[in-house]
């Protein structure tokens, strides 16, 4: 396995290396899906205790609100830190470890990442719970960036989607699991055990990076962080910024007060939130199965149907739901077409932004929390407007509808056959063809 990692990753900043002439366990000439490298699922086992602090809020509102004294839309406003800490923790620690040790990072980042749980289990206050938030995400962020560039540095381009789909689908388990777990511990043992279980999770993620993940050494040729940041002069790179934002956004608006939505408007008991957190899980878990094998063929084609599909279903979700049947029903589909997005929306940004793979992470890792931390606000916004809890939905169904719009027009924009500098394993500039995937 290290000799394996230290073939393809020599440099951190680099575009994977073309697979080898010769055959080797995973990745084969004549095979057409190679198998990942061991070290993806273990990153993809330490995202699960990543996700499961950042969405397990949302089966805590009530139980956190009742405690600290606040109101409903204060304590959503904690997943907002949670997603705020990660629009800037993912660039910011992308950038200040561009020249560490990949292992080295992953193990501090998880590490501060478990701390910040433990800081939350023992909060005396509010103010001390959105400190420990916000610590937690700039570490969960900086995994997610540094993680994602190795995962994608691993495999060859034709995989992109499908080691995406790997990290994904942690969060995918997260949420049939470890959220629904959180929310059934905040219900019978108190809230502050939810942390202290995410405490124990990210140990064993940390034990997973220290034994598992191999050493990858420094590369010969430093990664340029001005070369990295030309990313940003592309155009396409910004759309796919946008697209993330809004595509997130707009399902965690309506995601995020799913619990009271449930307990107030569909009148189910609370007891009914966890089991409806596992269903979202589940559709998750088959979205990203699907989408992570379909992507990479595919990619605009899973984008488009993937966004249309959850703006309806965010429609169906505020038209209908005083209707306890629907409403269950509605969050199975939302978690499938969410999920079934995600893979596309990663692969795409590592497509448009090769020439710099860390910084691609950290900016997927951004946008996609720039979507979470404007989403819960829209939503808590509205609500606090009198709108109701039904009034999340159309909010992010607007935010979808946008995302959508922008999508086509990234897909309009895109031409086959276009050419792209890339910098290739060992630093030299070469020129490949873009082509466009439907």
């Amino acid at each position: 396995m290290t000799s394996r990692l230290t073939h393809v990753m020599p440099s951190s900043s680099a575009e994977p290396a073309q697979p080898s002439p010769t055959p080797s366990p995973t990745a084969s000439p004549a095979s057409p899906a190679p198998r990942m490298p061991l070290a993806v699922y273990i990153l993809g086992l330490s995202v699960f205790a990543l996700g499961t602090s950042e969405f397990m809020l949302s089966g805590l509102l009530q139980p956190i609100a009742r405690d600290m004294d606040v109101s409903i839309p204060q304590a959503g406003l904690l997943i907002s830190a949670f997603a705020i800490g990660m629009v800037v923790g993912a660039p910011l620690l992308a950038v200040a470890t561009l020249r560490l040790p990949r292992k080295t990072t992953l193990i501090a980042l998880i590490t501060v990442f478990g701390l910040g749980q433990i800081a939350g289990a023992l909060a005396p206050n509010y103010a001390i719970l959105f400190a420990s938030r916000v610590i937690s995400a700039l570490a969960c962020a900086g995994f997610w960036a540094v993680g994602a560039a190795v995962a994608i540095a691993m495999v060859p381009q034709s995989s992109r989607a499908r080691a995406m789909a790997v990290m994904i689908g942690g969060l995918s388990i997260a949420n049939v699991l470890g959220v629904p777990a959180g929310a059934f511990l905040g219900e019978h043992l108190g809230w502050r055990s939810a942390f202290w279980a995410v405490g124990a999770a990210s140990a064993i993620a940390l034990a997973g990076v220290v034994t598992r993940i191999p050493h990858i050494p420094l590369p010969e040729t430093r990664p340029r962080l001005r070369q990295e940041l030309t990313i940003y002069r592309d155009r396409q790179v910004l759309l796919a910024i946008v697209i993330t934002a809004l595509a997130a956004g707009g399902v965690f608006c309506a995601f995020s007060y799913l619990a009271p939505l449930l307990t107030d408007v569909s009148g189910l008991g609370e007891s009914w939130v966890t089991a409806v957190l596992a269903l979202f899980g589940i559709g998750a878990l088959i979205g990203t199965t699907i989408g992570g094998r379909v992507a990479d063929a595919h990619l605009f084609g899973v984008l488009l149907t993937g966004i249309t599909a959850s703006t309806v279903f965010l429609v169906a979700l505020a038209l209908f739901a005083s209707s306890p049947v629907a409403t269950v029903l509605l969050s199975f589909l939302l978690g499938v077409s969410a999920f079934y997005t995600a893979p596309a929306l990663n692969a795409r940004m590592f497509n448009v932004a090769g020439a710099a793979p860390t910084l691609a992470g950290a900016t997927t890792t951004a946008a996609f929390n720039l979507g979470n931390t404007g989403g819960p606000w829209l939503g808590g916004t509205v609500i606090d407007a009198g709108l109701g809890y039904a009034s999340p939905a159309w909010a992010g169904a607007a935010m979808t509808l946008l995302a959508l719009a922008t999508a086509a027009l990234a897909l309009r924009l895109t031409r086959p056959g276009t050419s792209r500098v890339v910098i290739g394993a060992q630093g030299a500039a070469t020129e490949t063809k873009t082509t466009t995937s439907r």
